[in-house]
């Protein structure tokens, strides 16, 4: 089932806002503005957040957001209708489940390449599409399908995925391992807080946005977290916070680890300059031992 994905160029590391940082969005066809208020943090190169917003609005390769996603491979039923997603097998066809949740950018190149590196070792990986198909290449595009996403009706295409990957003859473990990154990290908490026993593990990547749970009595799954430390849309002060509380409010065992590096240094499509392929590999081969051992 293994099938080649072509890359292509494109934005994908535009930071997401955090739980609780009040924001304006404005989006305009001709024009694109995302102003975070109360955030004076730069970035590990002394850049201010407005003139990494500036790098990413101003690109010379702005694309549109597109309606069909050719990455589409499976359709599941979900809350009375039909979602969509991505989904790669092992060589040898079967193997423990994952659900790999996708950035504010949509179902794109990046989140196809992470299925195709889970099934190579050995994981019958699933990425849901809640966007639908569409796929953002530009920051305010991006802010403007998160704004319109039902988080709630994106909650419940992730539980049909759950439901969809267990039935799945293939899939060799009684629950699943989940990993998301940036919004889909706060998704994939969510969805660990939601799911109790059928999710057996959950790795979050900097995970913020609507998604992230309130609370985590409910989470049964092991924890596993990669932070930046350089992060200037989501400081370290406030994943420790996370963390703190997720130490205090599950029953899991919960591990962190904290990076020099800023928002979406593990996204090797980043246009930001965050991107650290030294410490990507490092929190890769972390979250890969981390779920073979834990979810299976």
């Amino acid at each position: 089932m293994r099938r080649q994905i072509q890359q292509t160029l494109a934005i994908h590391a535009f930071p997401e806002w955090q739980p609780g940082l009040v924001c304006e969005i404005a989006v305009a066809a001709d024009q694109g503005c995302v102003r975070a208020l109360g955030m004076p943090q730069e970035d590990s190169r002394g850049r201010h957040w407005e003139q990494q917003m500036s790098d990413v609005l101003t690109s010379d390769e702005r694309s549109p957001m597109t309606e069909a996603n050719p990455r589409q491979n499976v359709t599941f039923p979900s809350n009375g209708r039909q979602a969509h997603g991505y989904l790669n097998k092992p060589d040898r066809g079967s193997g423990p489940g994952l659900i790999v949740i996708e950035e504010w950018w949509g179902l794109d190149d990046h989140i196809a390449d992470i299925v195709d590196r889970f099934a190579g070792e050995g994981f019958v990986a699933l990425a849901p599409d809640y966007f639908g198909g569409r796929v953002a290449h530009q920051a305010d595009a991006a802010a403007k399908m998160l704004a319109e996403l039902p988080v709630d009706q994106a909650a419940r295409d992730l539980a049909g995925a759950v439901d969809f990957l267990l039935a799945d003859p293939d899939v060799t473990s009684q629950a699943l391992g989940v990993i998301g990154f940036c919004v889909g990290g706060g998704f994939a908490l969510q969805l660990a807080a939601q799911q109790d026993d059928r999710i057996n593990a959950a790795v979050v990547f900097y995970g913020v946005g609507p998604a992230v749970p309130d609370q985590y009595r409910t989470v049964t799954a092991p924890i596993q977290g990669h932070y930046g430390e350089q992060d200037a849309m989501y400081p370290v002060d406030q994943a420790k916070a996370q963390e703190r509380q997720i130490r205090k409010e599950s029953s899991g065992s919960v591990e962190f680890f904290y990076y020099p590096a800023g928002h979406a240094f593990h996204n090797d499509k980043n246009r930001l300059g965050t991107y650290n392929p030294e410490l990507a590999a490092l929190a890769w081969s972390r979250a890969v031992a981390f779920l073979k051992t834990n979810a299976q």
